[in-house]
């Protein structure tokens, strides 16, 4: 059995530990703007200056309110009806915390496994209610107006101040790729992107393998785009087309993504992207971790948590070397389900760990949608995942048969269309 390990809260930006520690006390998020930590002396001389006001109620004491572009925001008190919500909310977690103590104390420990998996459901489950959640466009223009540098880059800050939190989950009636091309200026030709008056950070190839899907796939675009713009991350958006009559294969695609998107530019992190998750969280930072990473721990579809303990679908993140190690994903799964589970295995096999992200920040969207033509569910994948400890070493990306049949570069992403030519399935 392998391990998880959830990431520690000191990873991520400060207004995103904010934000955790608002969502367990159910207090309101900040209206606008993001926070930013300030020095001891920075406190001082804001205070001598009158300009700088510390938030009621401020959990952590140390940090102030501030829009981007300007020196500090008066704090702006949380309307009534959201303090009433958090109070019920922060007694109704007491009460199960309570009852936690006294089956504890029964020595009923699988009762109050029960009762913790309960509460942890219902603070991500809630976290919609109590966070006052953003367009993903918004502040937007703040990016766009900045004048590129051509020489002489600075650094990127360690915490993008474009990052704002939760983020609301909607798409326009009909959007078109055009429309998603001018609302994202700064994107270039093959969906490239990076910030445009600071040296990037963080470089990842985000990796989205689609059959049959065109409308969920510009549905993410519409969100990914302005997501990772607000990260200041040097990115690219790969998607992997399957272009053929034959039963789909996840497995595949990545490899094929990977093999392709290496060719371009040396990544140092790759996220293998399902076109049907949007992310809820923009503290979701789209970077690597020591170890390989499982991104979207808390999908609305599985009421914000795993399905079961192992899970490694939706999204995920490796580097480079992590690939490398596990000899790539698997080529065998033809139709719905068992890569992912197969891809856990040979990290596990590798002695590697699985990190996760905290779940209030892991969360994820997952667009409606029926059953594909081609891809039902493999009736083999327990059987293959029986055999992963045999054949991980010979089953990977060196023996991996297709042909490309093209790569586009659009305005939003460069397309890879492949055909693998015979159906093992």
């Amino acid at each position: 059995m392998g391990m998880i390990l959830h990431l520690e809260l000191e990873g991520f930006p400060s207004c995103c530990r904010r934000e955790l520690i608002m969502t367990s006390v159910g207090a309101n998020w900040p209206p606008t703007c993001g926070w930013r930590q300030l020095s001891r002396a920075g406190r001082r001389q804001e205070s001598q200056l009158g300009r700088s006001k510390k938030p009621r109620g401020d959990p952590l004491g140390k940090v102030d309110w501030a829009c981007p572009g300007s020196r500090a925001e008066p704090y702006l008190p949380p309307a009534p009806n959201m303090v009433a919500q958090g109070r019920v909310l922060l007694i109704f977690f007491e009460l199960q915390l309570a009852i936690m103590v006294v089956l504890y104390h029964q020595s009923d420990h699988h009762q109050v496994s029960y009762v913790l998996k309960m509460l942890t459901t219902s603070i991500l489950s809630t976290t919609d209610t109590i966070l006052t959640m953003k367009d993903v466009y918004r502040g937007l223009d703040q990016i766009q107006l900045l004048s590129p540098t051509k020489e002489d880059l600075p650094t990127c800050p360690k915490t993008s101040p474009f990052i704002g939190g939760p983020l609301k989950v909607s798409f326009p009636l009909d959007v078109t790729l055009d429309d998603i091309a001018q609302k994202n200026p700064l994107v270039q030709l093959g969906g490239h992107y990076q910030p445009p008056n600071c040296g990037a950070l963080h470089h990842t190839a985000i990796i989205i393998p689609y059959w049959a899907r065109r409308k969920h796939l510009h549905q993410l675009l519409y969100h990914l785009h302005p997501f990772l713009q607000r990260q200041q991350i040097h990115c690219t958006i790969y998607a992997v087309h399957q272009m053929d009559n034959y039963t789909f294969n996840r497995g595949k695609l990545l490899n094929v993504g990977f093999k392709e998107d290496m060719k371009e530019n040396n990544w140092q992190c790759l996220y293998f992207h399902d076109v049907d998750l949007i992310p809820k969280d923009d503290c979701n930072i789209y970077d690597c971790s020591a170890f390989p990473m499982h991104a979207s721990v808390a999908i609305d579809k599985f009421q914000y948590e795993l399905p079961y303990e192992t899970y490694f679908g939706g999204v995920m993140a490796l580097q480079p070397t992590h690939y490398l190690k596990i000899n790539g994903f698997p080529n065998n799964y033809w139709g719905w389900g068992g890569e992912d589970d197969d891809i856990a295995s040979r990290i596990f096999l590798n002695k590697m760990l699985i990190s996760q992200p905290p779940a209030v920040f892991g969360r994820y969207h997952m667009m409606k949608h029926g059953h594909d033509r081609g891809n039902k569910a493999n009736p083999k994948r327990f059987h293959l995942l029986s055999k992963t400890h045999l054949r991980w070493r010979y089953n990977r990306m060196n023996n991996l048969l297709y042909s490309l049949l093209s790569k586009e570069q659009t305005p939003l992403y460069t397309n890879l269309t492949m055909h693998f030519g015979i159906d093992y399935h």
